[in-house]
């Protein structure tokens, strides 16, 4: 999985940029995705072969100090500022910002939120510098985070040194259903079973992709065993966010994968409150969705929470939810687990599959789920094209003989009434693992 699969028109913006930093003089791009997604690897794709001078610096979560002794000698291989000697990461980027006023240069800086925890200080001197230099240097600097909504308030909150500083803001997204099945179809491994089974491992994540992808046999068996970086890889992916309090938001996230996906049952559940961990979660760490019924308004506190990252719900309901077994290495127990339990959980993980695929055909403007105020009549995706006044009413089963029109007709009357428009074309289908192929060639609606 070597080619870079709907990552081109990100690459060939972030090269141009830089290949014309000398004449366009100071360009602030920020670049924002989940962990695993493959920032880091569209950088170094983008500005490897640039003809111009690049650095990368990570801002690991070290001491200041540790983190100036690093980017030094970085700056003493790059750049050969053998007599340079910076006491203060502040330091460090005034001597760049200068030094690009002679040379074209691009830096790359990565974990960018992280400065909070090294040197809060750091924005408003990153500002105060950018203003200075932005016209006479020839530097694109590259702002890249994993975490998008602190990133998004970075440079977008009132309140904020670093207030619409950006030029340019690239969202990384994992790859959509379309790009999977062309990714299994190059390594021959395609079957509308196998890309629900990449689907909830990897979410289109890359890293996790290629995972299955190396496989060397089937992949639920390669991957839970001992030498399967996917069993600590949740672990590595949240602890440090989290710091002290992982154990809390990790037992959140166990048991909204286990299906208690309210805020109520959640907290019988743990015999704990949650309200703080949950806005968390949310707001900060950007890992669960609020969903509301696609009738509900925005104040409606009819609400459901889901795990936003695919990975991290298979990962949080068998691997977590079953680290006893973990600990004493006991992975065929798990692998039975998994091998009974399978079907059940992939089964919402179909719905979500299905959506996505509906939200890479860009036919509809707003895509959700239904349920009524006492949790009954639910329908599992409504698809709304207002521009063409279409909705489109699904129901998702694994297997096609499983599907009643009859049924979920009878069951969409009191969504049609609350939707209230009532000159639109309202189509019913049933979307299962037998037509999955017609969905994404978008001949099923």
């Amino acid at each position: 999985m070597q080619q870079f699969y709907n990552r081109e028109s990100q690459l060939a913006a972030l090269r141009e940029i830089s290949g014309n930093i000398e004449h366009s003089k100071g360009i602030l791009s920020v670049v924002v995705g989940r962990r695993r997604v493959g920032k880091t690897r569209l950088l170094n794709e983008a500005f490897d072969s640039n003809k111009h001078q690049h650095l990368y610096l990570f801002i690991g979560r070290k001491s200041e100090k540790a983190l100036v002794s690093e980017f030094t000698a970085i700056l003493e291989f790059k750049l050969k500022s053998r007599f340079f000697q910076p006491t203060s990461l502040k330091d460090i980027f005034e001597y760049l910002f200068d030094y690009a006023t002679k040379v074209p240069l691009t830096i790359v800086i990565d974990e960018f939120q992280d400065i909070e925890r090294v040197e809060p200080g750091l924005f408003s001197d990153l500002q105060n510098l950018w203003d200075s230099y932005k016209k006479s240097a020839m530097l694109h600097l590259v702002c890249c985070g994993s975490l998008y909504n602190l990133m998004t308030r970075l440079f977008k909150d009132e309140k904020q040194p670093l207030l619409n500083r950006d030029d340019y803001f690239f969202k990384i997204n994992p790859l959509t259903p379309g790009y999977i099945k062309a990714i299994m179809q190059d390594n021959g491994k395609y079957n509308p079973e196998d890309l629900l089974l990449w689907w909830c491992l990897s979410g289109g994540i890359p890293k996790y992709l290629e995972w299955l992808n190396n496989a060397t046999n089937e992949p639920l068996s390669s991957l839970i065993s001992d030498t399967s970086p996917l069993i600590k890889e949740g672990m590595h992916r949240l602890v440090e966010d989290f710091g002290s309090e992982h154990r809390a938001y990790f037992d959140i996230l166990g048991a909204i994968a286990s299906g208690y996906n309210t805020r109520p049952r959640i907290e019988n559940y743990l015999a704990i409150g949650v309200g703080v961990h949950l806005e968390k979660l949310e707001k900060d760490f950007d890992i669960i969705n609020k969903i509301r019924s696609i009738t509900a308004k925005e104040s409606s506190r009819d609400i459901r929470y889901e795990i936003a990252d695919e990975f991290l719900s298979f990962w949080f309901r068998f691997i977590y939810s079953n680290r006893s077994a973990v600990e004493i290495e006991n992975f065929d127990f798990i692998r039975r687990i998994i091998d009974r339990d399978f079907d059940t959980y992939s089964g919402k993980q179909l719905e979500n599959l299905f959506k996505a695929i509906l939200a890479e055909s860009k036919q509809f403007n707003q895509i959700g789920s239904y349920w009524d105020s006492k949790g009954e009549d639910e329908i599992d995706i409504v698809a709304i094209d207002d521009l063409n006044k279409k909705i489109l009413i699904a129901e998702v089963k694994r297997q096609s003989r499983k599907y009643s029109e009859t049924k979920l007709i009878m069951k969409s009357k009191s969504l049609l009434q609350q939707l209230n428009r009532h000159s639109y074309d309202v189509s019913y289908r049933g979307f299962t693992l037998d037509n999955l192929d017609d969905v994404l060639a978008g001949h099923a609606y």
